[in-house]
């Protein structure tokens, strides 16, 4: 086995999961290809999914900063332009899902899904932020932007959250999320990063403070994903939506084992943001809490690997494994073991990778495999569907990097 901690191993990794997607993902008329199968075949040359077409900003910024190379910073330029082309809509907020055709009147969108997702408006903020970082300067004016249109359209002052989703006439729906404020949470501590305008750092303290500590509150202490909102407009816990419903890859039913392991790995990103006198005492207890209950009822111990979700009885519900959940894991336990000195978290680390690099990582194409069964076995040919992009792979590499001083 390599050695997983070694920064050469990380960026490695980076460079070859790249490689799959360099030379193919980008889309001269217009944006990226989202969809790929395991050899890098381009499958569907025409839908445009929000969450692919921010991500691969971000894909291509991390990979600019890192290794300079003047065509991943063009490929940034590239995204920010399609956002506004197709994805843009008139009366404000960004489509869904689009159908481009490049070819027709020097490229035409037409909506497919217009619904206003705070999630989605997440990743337009992070996607402009890491264009800022890599030296993008025009960027900052769509940061701001985005930054008003979630203030304006989604954000409730009263539950210190944001509403989850609206039509595309911005009337809100009764659903209520985490997941939308949790990377919320993180596009905030890029902001933060590429401005240092204070209210985003605060921002991103206050999303903290609000899912996991006081909708954890109401969850046995664990982030729940699914709320409704009460006609005082206060959040309960919704216990049964998509109870039986395994296709909403962005709303799943129970405990998601990823998203502990996520907001783990987020908490230990805020502490280092805050100023140390106004950094809370409970954010090293909490983030361990999350990360070592996860471990706890959601590790394979026949198997290996992370299962999806467990119920509120701690019994498995969701056994697939996805290639997500392993890469959020493996980069808060780094960021656990630097921040605590405690070895276990390193054991965790290794034993996540080891995993992963067995069963989930494609060494002959590159890229990760999305979503394996219970026993392992691959469940499709569809490496890299809209939504995918390898945002979460490379990432979590980034993330350690940065927590070794790389």
């Amino acid at each position: 086995m390599p050695d997983f901690r070694s920064p050469e191993f990380l960026l490695g990794h980076v460079r070859h999961t790249l490689s799959f997607y360099e030379g193919r993902c980008v889309d001269p008329t217009g944006g990226f290809f989202h969809f790929y199968k395991d050899d890098g075949t381009v499958y569907d040359r025409r839908t445009r999914h929000l969450v692919s077409s921010t991500r691969f900003v971000f894909n291509h910024a991390m990979a600019f900063r890192h290794f300079g190379k003047a065509d991943q910073q063009a490929a940034v330029r590239h995204g920010l332009d399609f956002l506004k082309r197709a994805h843009a809509q008139p009366q404000g907020g960004f489509a869904w899902q689009v159908d481009w055709q490049g070819d027709v009147d020097g490229g035409r969108a037409t909506v497919q899904d217009g619904t206003n997702h705070c999630y989605g408006l997440a990743f337009v903020m992070l996607a402009h932020a890491h264009a800022l970082l890599a030296g993008v300067k025009v960027a900052r004016v769509g940061l701001e932007a985005t930054w008003d249109l979630m203030e304006q359209r989604f954000w409730e002052p009263r539950n210190s959250l944001y509403a989850d989703e609206a039509s595309p006439d911005w009337q809100l729906s009764a659903y209520r999320g985490q997941n939308a404020n949790m990377h919320a949470c993180e596009a905030m501590m890029a902001a933060y990063e590429a401005t240092r305008e204070p209210r985003y750092l605060q921002r991103a303290l206050t999303l903290a403070e609000s899912v996991t500590g006081r909708l954890a509150a109401l969850a046995d202490g664990l982030v729940w994903e699914h709320y409704r909102v009460a006609p005082d407009g206060s959040w309960s816990l919704d216990p049964d939506y998509n109870r039986d419903d395994k296709t909403n890859i962005f709303r799943p039913w129970g405990y998601q084992t990823g998203h502990l392991t996520e907001w783990a790995k987020l908490l230990m990103q805020l502490e280092r943001w805050l100023p140390e006198a106004q950094r809370p005492a409970w954010i090293v207890p909490r983030a361990r809490h999350f990360f070592d209950t996860a471990l706890a009822r959601g590790w394979d111990a026949v198997h290996g690997g992370l299962v999806y979700g467990f119920d509120p009885e701690g019994a498995v519900c969701d056994g697939d494994k996805y290639f997500w959940v392993q890469a959020e894991s493996f980069a808060a336990a780094a960021l656990l073991a630097l921040r605590t000195g405690d070895a276990a978290y390193w054991d965790w680390y290794d034993r996540i990778w080891a995993y992963a690099w067995e069963h989930f990582v494609d060494h002959a194409h590159g890229a990760w495999y999305r979503v394996l069964g219970p026993d392992n076995r691959k469940l499709s040919d569809q490496k890299s569907p809209a939504g995918k992009t390898d945002y979460h792979t490379m990432g979590a590499c980034y993330d350690v990097l940065r927590g070794l001083g790389v």
